[in-house]
């Protein structure tokens, strides 16, 4: 167990959550809310909060577990099973209107990111949240496979790994066509030669694969500058 990297707060459902926050080097930019994994709001998810505000865009993850983070899956598990999904949701609700209110932030729609069980709730906000949420990128997690996407009108780009064996190609492919039929609009789903979290740098050499963590990012920068610039 752990702490984790917090450096701003903001008001929740109930209390005062927190979160870190990462501004580009304008001042000013589109907003991009990223979203942890089950781990908690380690440094490989600050870090990649401080790469999206590099790239321009004023950065935000909540810490959905207040102030913990783990790096043993059967401690992760206990965590994530804690966190109802709908009290996440308005974790990241409040979150939303923090990154909109914020007067770096342009735009009245930001972008979602997330990644493994930020991914599902990255998915699951921007269906909650409607227009104010244009573009969401989950990474290799999907909500359960009875939701609905009813009501979601963001771009969706999704990366997941070959070789994942805890999210088979045909249970993403089962999604992308649900969210096709909800939205309209055909998402982008990208496959890479590669296992679970191989973005995770935190995870090297087990699952981490750089070549595919970095073609998977500068999709993601293109992707979210060209529904959020």
């Amino acid at each position: 167990m752990g702490a984790a990297r917090q450096n701003t707060s903001f008001p929740g459902p109930g209390s005062t959550l927190h979160g870190y926050l990462a501004l580009p080097p304008a001042g000013t930019g589109p907003g991009v809310l990223v979203v942890q994994e089950w781990w908690g709001l380690t440094r490989h998810v600050a870090d990649l909060t401080d790469r999206f505000a590099a790239a321009g865009f004023v950065a935000l993850a909540p810490d959905l577990y207040g102030g913990t983070v783990t790096h043993d899956r059967a401690e992760a598990a206990k965590m994530k099973r804690a966190l109802p999904v709908d009290r996440a949701a308005a974790q990241l609700s409040a979150a939303v209107d923090h990154l909109l209110d914020h007067p770096a932030t342009v735009g009245d729609a930001i972008g979602a990111v997330g990644l493994c069980m930020g991914g599902a709730l990255a998915l699951h906000l921007a269906t909650r949240e409607g227009d104010r949420i244009a573009a969401v990128v989950p990474f290799y997690g999907l909500p359960d496979q009875d939701h609905s996407y009813t009501g979601l009108t963001a771009h969706v780009l999704g990366h997941y790994g070959e070789r994942d064996a805890s999210l088979p190609v045909g249970t993403v492919d089962e999604a992308a066509i649900r969210i096709g039929e909800a939205t309209g609009r055909r998402p982008e789903i990208h496959f890479y030669p590669a296992g679970h979290a191989f973005l995770n740098d935190e995870k090297t050499p087990s699952t981490y694969d750089p070549l595919q963590a970095e073609i998977a990012w500068r999709r993601t920068v293109s992707f979210l500058w060209g529904h959020l610039g």
